[in-house]
């Protein structure tokens, strides 16, 4: 069976400046690249800072690139319907460029739907407006003339047209990223049926991966992304660490129809939200019940919804890498983020 690799998902929410969130974020970065992890991905918000914070994940992609050595440097995800698809490929061929051909490209319909009419697009059209971007995206990323013209993008992209990833919550987008042979990015949690509020994780996700295999093209690698929200403690942080999630996942938790986020527990709050938080023992024996996990090629890590400090990010990183990832068999060094680069199966020590 395939080893997932190991990966990381900043923040970028943290209450600092704006310069202090993005030095957060490289610091992270920087560390899970030392610890052996195989990728960073980074969200793209635009507007607010209550939202994600960064409007521009290739620049800071950019500066990561400068401070690491062999770790994935990914978007996850670009709002294609808002960006422009052939700046956006000539951004990642730049980046690609720079880091020795560690980009890989998340993309997504998204996202924040008042975030549309600022740049001239309409929420209500985003798929539509994705499906024809993502045309030009492909066309541009494989070197061939850019809206009929004999127009080619430089640098040259060489295979990173084959790096592309399709964010999704459902089965069919699922069947479209495979029937494209991208990669496919699940969500760290997912929105349940009302009269199913218990329901794991997995139970939703393993049919949009099912779908996905199915729809591969014959030869294709599978790529399959799972994020996960994840804060990992010593012992004597535990406590403090789940008063720092409370709010976040009450938060979070409101928005799933039928439960009653005001009143529950944090246990409830944990459990609805699909969060991983506590000590080593605590976090490998519920990740080790999450069935999505062993069907994925990687695994990345957020604190998010978490409000954790910095320094509480790197030691979850730091016990991710070197306790709950050779616990749950997940791969890491420079063997893993070679294979991620390379578009095959997960390895590592």
């Amino acid at each position: 069976m395939t080893r997932p690799r190991l990966g990381l998902f900043t923040r970028l929410l943290e209450e600092a400046s704006p310069a202090d969130r993005y030095r957060f974020a490289l610091e992270q970065i920087s560390r899970a690249d030392e610890l052996g992890f195989a990728s960073a991905w980074v969200a793209q918000h635009h507007f607010g800072e209550h939202e994600g914070g960064l409007p521009s994940p290739f620049v800071l992609l950019a500066a990561a690139a400068q401070r690491t050595r062999d770790i994935a440097l990914a978007t996850g995800v670009l709002t294609l319907p808002i960006d422009g698809p052939l700046r956006a490929a000539e951004d990642a061929s730049v980046l690609d460029a720079l880091s020795g051909g560690r980009v890989q490209l998340g993309i997504a319909a998204g996202g924040t739907p008042s975030s549309f009419p600022a740049f001239g697009r309409d929420p209500a059209r985003r798929r539509e407006i994705f499906a024809e971007h993502l045309g030009v995206l492909r066309d541009a990323l494989a070197g061939r003339g850019v809206r009929g013209t004999e127009s080619r993008i430089y640098p040259p992209a060489g295979d990173l047209g084959r790096r592309i990833w399709q964010a999704t919550f459902s089965a069919d987008g699922g069947r479209r990223a495979g029937e494209a042979g991208d990669g496919l990015m699940l969500s760290r949690t997912q929105v349940r049926p009302e009269d199913a509020l218990d329901l794991p994780l997995h139970e939703l996700q393993l049919p949009i991966i099912e779908a996905y295999r199915s729809a591969l093209p014959a030869g294709a690698v599978p790529r399959v992304l799972a994020s996960r929200t994840a804060l990992v403690v010593d012992p004597e942080d535990r406590d403090r660490a789940l008063a720092l999630a409370e709010p976040g996942l009450r938060a979070l938790a409101a928005g799933q129809s039928g439960f009653d986020a005001a009143g529950a527990s944090i246990e409830q709050l944990v459990a609805v939200t699909d969060t991983h938080v506590g000590t080593v023992d605590e976090v490998c024996e519920t990740l080790a019940a999450d069935e999505t996990l062993p069907a994925a090629t990687d695994v990345s890590f957020q604190v998010h919804s978490i409000a954790a400090p910095h320094e509480m990010t790197l030691r979850s990183l730091e016990l991710l890498a070197t306790e709950v990832a050779p616990r749950l068999g997940l791969a890491t060094g420079w063997e893993a983020a070679a294979s991620l680069r390379a578009g095959t199966v997960g390895a590592g020590s």
